[in-house]
């Protein structure tokens, strides 16, 4: 009779392949579960928001919220406009001289708000904001967990769903929508700047052409690209902070990982919208 111990008779898997199916299973498992933690937490935090919306007895902590929104939003006005003007003028530099060679030079504002509209503002936005406050809250929230804050959440029946991580989901996603309409009207306009004084082109037909070139559509999917980004954000940043173990060293590897794991989150979700957009043919 064989046991859960003793491999059954004739089947025998060499060690190599053992280690190597371990090597490889392990890391799959525990992304499984990092995935599903995140999910997890993210219905977790929507069925709070309902049940704050439908009912009058619920709520989450709308000052706590106000107060986010403060400092995840307000206090990254500086970093957004200085890294969106930037953008804006690269974008002109780089692609003057390919339109100046097929005498389309006055073309560069379509290729400019186009390009921010659609794609750089929200990503660009949601990439600073992610260095910016994603990585602040996780390690906030590491910190509670380490002085056992949470823990004095639970025992007085406070849920930390709701009075920690859905006011910060909120702020994030808030913070984001608003700040990738200024970091696209900054752009657009400090490409207009450098194209005006540098490329000689009128300012009437830079921002004409700008405006004919979008429309409502360029705007709207920027600005959900950049609410789902703050979603992601926020919700991986809450979910390492809450999840930190290990002291002080944790707070670090879960302020580490919230910036990699939303940056690569934010790029793979970009694709799959670009993608759906493609496709249903929003371009």
């Amino acid at each position: 009779m064989t046991t859960s111990e003793t491999p059954a008779p004739g089947i025998r898997t060499p060690g190599p392949i053992r280690r190597g199916v371990a090597r490889v299973g392990r890391p799959a498992v525990e992304t499984l579960e990092y995935l599903g933690g995140v999910a997890g937490l993210t219905l977790d935090a929507g069925r709070w928001l309902w049940r704050s919306v439908v009912l009058r007895e619920v709520r989450f902590g709308r000052r706590a919220a106000y107060a986010q929104v403060v400092r995840v939003g307000v206090r990254s006005i500086g970093v957004i406009t200085l890294v969106s003007s930037c953008i804006g003028l690269i974008l002109v530099l780089q692609v003057a001289p390919l339109l100046d060679n097929l005498g389309q030079t006055e073309m560069v504002a379509n290729v400019v708000g186009l390009a921010i509209f659609r794609e750089l503002g929200p990503l660009i936005g949601a990439i600073v904001l992610t260095g910016f406050a994603g990585a602040s809250i996780a390690a906030e929230l590491g910190t509670m967990v380490v002085g056992e804050e949470v823990e004095a959440l639970e025992a007085h029946a406070l849920n930390p769903v709701r009075f920690l991580v859905l006011p910060r989901v909120l702020a994030t996603i808030i913070s984001m929508v608003v700040l990738c309409v200024l970091g696209d009207v900054i752009a657009v306009f400090a490409g207009g700047l450098i194209g005006v004084l540098g490329l000689g082109i009128g300012a009437g037909v830079y921002f004409n052409n700008t405006i004919d070139q979008l429309v409502l559509a360029d705007f709207l999917t920027g600005v959900w690209k950049a609410g789902v980004f703050g979603a992601i954000m926020g919700t991986i940043a809450c979910y390492n902070g809450l999840s930190v173990t290990g002291g002080a060293a944790g707070v670090g590897r879960a302020t580490t990982n919230t910036v990699v794991h939303s940056i690569v989150s934010i790029i793979i979700a970009d694709l799959i919208f670009t993608a759906v957009f493609f496709r249903l043919g929003w371009n």
